[in-house]
């Protein structure tokens, strides 16, 4: 049974890292974000073939000097999850491969966060406490510290940020502060930390600006907290199930009413719950899914199975454009 075990496992992660019936769209080359030609005002894909792929993609983060690269691979219904890397070495990018800590074949990991000054590693994962007790459908966020070119082992934050409700995706400030996700009472609500004489404060669920519905999770916040963008379910604005939706701060912790995004980086598309800016400040990354007809020649290549592999096949992947976007939406 053990060796079935294993030899599923090995499949599955043969399936992430890629196979002979992949098809690369892009290769990965020596320049910065895998090489690939920046955007401007136009969302594009982000590295074709290489991080967006015909598989289910979504929860970027990077070290500050972008020289590594995280991301979530998902399969079957989140029955599958881990946490992908690329790395810059000696100018070279590697091919893309489940990070070391996530390759625990009995554990879901995902939405990974590198602290802005790259000192330490936030991700979600349902994996056991040290005592080796399983929380059934309970994920927690987990940590772990920067040593040298290489991570800890990774611990649970504990409390008072993980309880024995479901927590979800952190996201972090310059000062430590940590912006994360709870579900409570049927809902999803975003919550506040403070990290104060080495400590975190007892979370705060932040108010009905941000908060805006019963279902609002996976925000961003801007290291500055100058802006949060809180992928928001039920608004009449949107324009699919979930959309991306901004606050900005006006001072003493007053956020404007949410802005829609709009249809630049929204869509009909079930899949708009999770983004990143790139900590130079640069550029905005999200998640999405879309069918593109366009990629595919019906007449000629028409492939099942490589369909199957490419981008934009209705699977979420995931796009960036130039942050500069976001500026446009501050108002006056």
């Amino acid at each position: 049974m053990m060796k079935n075990y294993l030899w599923i496992f090995l499949f599955i992660l043969n399936l992430f890292i890629g196979c002979d019936n992949f098809q690369k769209v892009e290769t990965v080359s020596s320049g910065n974000y895998l090489g690939q030609t920046p955007p401007l005002n136009q969302p594009k894909l982000f590295a074709p073939g290489i991080v967006s792929t015909g598989m289910y993609e979504r929860d970027i983060t990077m070290t500050p000097d972008a020289n590594e690269i995280y991301f979530s691979r998902i399969l079957g219904n989140f029955e599958f999850s881990k946490i992908m890397v690329i790395k810059r070495i000696n100018g070279v990018w590697t091919d893309p491969e489940v990070a070391s800590f996530s390759m625990n074949s009995n554990n879901k990991d995902l939405e990974p966060c590198i602290s802005p000054d790259g000192s330490k590693f936030y991700f979600v994962s349902d994996r056991p406490d040290s005592a080796g007790k399983r929380y059934d459908k309970n994920n927690d966020i987990w940590v772990m510290n920067r040593i040298g070119s290489d991570w800890s082992k990774p611990f649970n934050l504990g409390s008072p940020i993980n309880s024995d409700l479901p927590e979800f995706f952190p996201s972090l400030t310059n000062n430590g502060t940590i912006y994360f996700t709870r579900d409570l009472d049927g809902g999803s609500y975003i919550y506040k930390s403070v990290f104060i004489n080495g400590k975190f404060t007892e979370p705060k669920k932040l108010n009905n600006k941000i908060n805006s519905t019963n279902n609002q999770f996976n925000a961003f916040i801007a290291p500055d907290e100058s802006y949060i963008i809180v992928p928001t379910y039920g608004r009449k604005e949107s324009l699919g199930a979930t959309d991306y939706f901004i606050c900005f701060d006006l001072g003493h912790e007053v956020w404007t009413d949410p802005i829609h995004m709009g249809s630049l980086i929204n869509s009909k598309s079930r899949d708009e719950y999770s983004s990143f800016v790139s900590r130079d400040g640069r550029y905005l990354f999200f998640m999405s899914s879309d069918f593109n007809k366009s990629n595919v020649n019906f007449k000629e290549d028409y492939n099942l199975k490589g369909l199957h592999n490419m981008p934009e096949n209705g699977s979420p992947d995931i796009y960036w454009i130039s942050a500069d976007f976001i500026k446009t939406l501050k108002p006056d």
